[in-house]
């Protein structure tokens, strides 16, 4: 049991005498000495404690966690809990009983949002899991959540994924949407003690890292869509010919948004090689200049302005073809388990 920890209270204590059954590592993120006594009653209640010397963020700690938890416990797998009394040990040991029964590559405790929640916690989460899903493909009920559950051969991989906060969480959420990996979740009850108050997210800096790496999959199409309309109206303007603009905006349009793509949106550490993704988005960009072309000459013709014929046409072609380069031009095969899964199993209910 992984539980990284800022500044807790005496229910951190709480939490590690009710998971005694089990190895319990706690990862102080740089507390402080105000904070020593709660780390102490937690040593004394079985847990093991690493102390960071500065806080570092959620995602430090937890990598803190899984390197050490590979390095001393080879073998073991992890589940992650936080520290603030919200997820009850209950629900802690069903996320554990589903990961030692299941193939999955994640393990999610998802809340529900009944009862008296949070409205930034209640609409935060809905909007993060809408986006998500248009964007990715996979269908998470809860993105945000901190009971998580990793099998033993997943701990060195998670240690590559970037990020050092809030962020971290939903960017491993991504590569398990991008590689296909088997997500499986588990309901749990929503706990929210004083209105959340205990929670050290703040809003606005941490939103803005959480939904960084979402909006990214949709910043370069947009940046290839403004390359492309500038291009096209500049040409048009200078040859009056829409055809022969239309393809050649779309073909410098293409190439920017291939790299891109291939380097920072779906490629990261791991890029799909040329070899490979190039043929295929070669192939998408064929017809999807067809579509653009036909499409565009209906529209602007049916609505007598080639702006809003350009911006409809964008706007029918960018679904489809996002769900293309992600399911087939950048599509890697998961390393862990071999076959692609798209997308995540729903909860076999809620341990009572």
């Amino acid at each position: 049991m992984l539980i990284p920890a800022y500044q807790p209270d005496h229910r951190l204590a709480h939490l590690v005498e009710r998971l005694n059954r089990h190895q319990v590592l706690v990862v102080d993120d740089g507390s402080g000495p105000p904070y020593a006594q709660a780390f102490e009653e937690a040593r004394r209640a079985g847990a093991e404690v690493i102390t960071l010397p500065t806080n570092r963020g959620k995602g430090f700690a937890l990598k803190t966690g899984f390197a050490h938890v590979a390095a001393r416990y080879p073998g073991e797998d992890v589940i992650c809990a936080d520290s603030d009394g919200q997820h009850r040990a209950d629900d802690i040991e069903a996320v554990a009983e589903r990961l030692r029964t299941t193939p999955a590559a994640m393990v999610l405790g998802v809340r529900r949002f009944t009862g008296p929640v949070p409205a930034r916690s209640r609409y935060g989460n809905a909007a993060t899991r809408v986006l998500f899903r248009m964007i990715t493909g996979l269908a998470v009920t809860d993105t945000q959540t901190g009971l998580r559950g990793y099998p033993a051969r997943m701990l060195g991989r998670l240690g590559g994924v970037p990020g050092d906060r809030f962020e971290y969480e939903l960017r491993l959420l991504l590569r398990a949407a991008r590689e296909r990996l088997p997500v499986e979740e588990v309901g749990i009850a929503t706990v929210y003690l004083e209105g959340n108050r205990s929670s050290h997210f703040r809003p606005v800096i941490d939103s803005a890292r959480i939904y960084g790496p979402l909006l990214a999959f949709a910043g370069s199409s947009l940046l290839a869509f403004a390359v492309d309309a500038a291009l096209l109206a500049g040409m048009v303007a200078l040859t009056g010919q829409l055809a022969t603009s239309a393809v050649a905006a779309r073909l410098v349009s293409a190439t920017l948004n291939y790299s891109v793509n291939r380097s920072a949106v779906f490629g990261g550490g791991e890029r799909v090689p040329h070899r490979r993704a190039l043929p295929r988005y070669a192939a998408l960009a064929v017809v999807s200049l067809t579509a653009n072309v036909l499409l565009l000459r209906f529209l602007t013709s049916a609505t007598g302005s080639l702006a809003i014929g350009k911006v409809i046409t964008e706007a029918a072609l960018f679904l489809a073809g996002f769900a293309v380069q992600r399911m087939f031009v950048f599509h890697r095969r998961s390393s862990a388990t071999g076959t692609p899964i798209a997308t995540a199993r729903q909860p076999a209910g809620t341990r009572r």
